[in-house]
């Protein structure tokens, strides 16, 4: 059964009106009817006050609802890639590099300028090295268009 099967049964079963829901959850009417027709489905807070209101537990509308449960574990995968990437990100490699070339340099010809210079930009490297890669691609993309 579904998670808006449920809430929709569950609902009718304490005798409320989807308006009666809305104001004990403090949202429309709108998302209880988006709720229930599967349209949507309610955030965390949401689910704990209606598994108050129902007197059941979240476990039990989630089992339920393979649906759901699938949306979740696509969500999980997807957070758990993004660690993954982050741990293989290339942007940390150059920057540690250009970082350590710029102590060495500096301690070597004791030029604090060019010390601070490299460090500054293998920091910035590490911040921002995706979003300096789509900026190049952006530039690369317009080149080629003209």
């Amino acid at each position: 059964m579904r998670l808006g099967d449920q809430l929709q049964r569950l609902r009718e079963e304490k005798n409320m009106s989807r308006e009666e829901l809305a104001q004990q959850i403090n949202v429309s009417r709108q998302a209880v009817y988006k709720w229930e027709n599967n349209k949507g489905y309610p955030d965390i807070q949401n689910l704990l006050r209606l598994s108050e209101i129902y007197e059941t537990t979240i476990d039990e509308l989630i089992k339920n609802d393979p649906t759901l449960q699938r949306k979740i574990d696509n969500n999980q995968d997807e957070s758990k890639e993004l660690d993954d990437e982050e741990m293989l990100n290339p942007g940390f490699y150059i920057g540690i590099v250009i970082i350590f070339l710029g102590i060495f340099l500096g301690i070597a010809l004791g030029n604090l300028i060019v010390s601070t210079f490299l460090n500054i930009i293998g920091t910035l490297i590490i911040c921002f090295y995706k979003d300096i890669l789509k900026f190049l691609k952006n530039i690369n993309k317009d080149f080629n268009e003209q």
